[in-house]
């Protein structure tokens, strides 16, 4: 089967991105990389995010088959948000984004404030 390119209606890149883009889908994956996370576990390590948006991400996230949603009978209910098999498969591009952001960012840093002072 060929592979498809951007210049055809539906482009890889795009249709990935439509998964995994906004601020905060990554950061939700590479969480549930290391196992299962609670929804108060995801607000304390993402103070930025309000309640309505995690809640929407990680449906969304559910829904594209990257996260699984598990609910336990118990009272106060529980509910755990673990990575599926198809999510896994993002763990090697995940991680070279981490390593890149470890390995660049002061580059990147140095590269905007060269243009802010330009500017």
């Amino acid at each position: 089967m060929p592979t498809r390119t951007c210049a055809e209606s539906s482009c890889p890149i795009s249709d990935v991105l439509s998964v995994i883009g906004g601020r905060w889908k990554v950061h939700l994956l590479w969480y549930v990389l290391e196992g299962p996370v609670r929804f108060n576990q995801f607000r304390r390590k993402m103070p930025g995010i309000s309640q309505k948006m995690l809640t929407q991400q990680l449906r969304e996230l559910v829904r594209d088959g990257l996260v699984a949603r598990k609910q336990f009978p118990e009272i106060p209910p529980r509910v755990e948000y673990s990575m599926t098999p198809l999510g896994r498969t993002l763990e090697p591009t995940l991680r070279s984004i981490h390593d890149w952001g470890n390995k660049h960012w002061s580059e990147v840093e140095e590269a905007r404030s060269a243009m802010m002072s330009k500017a």
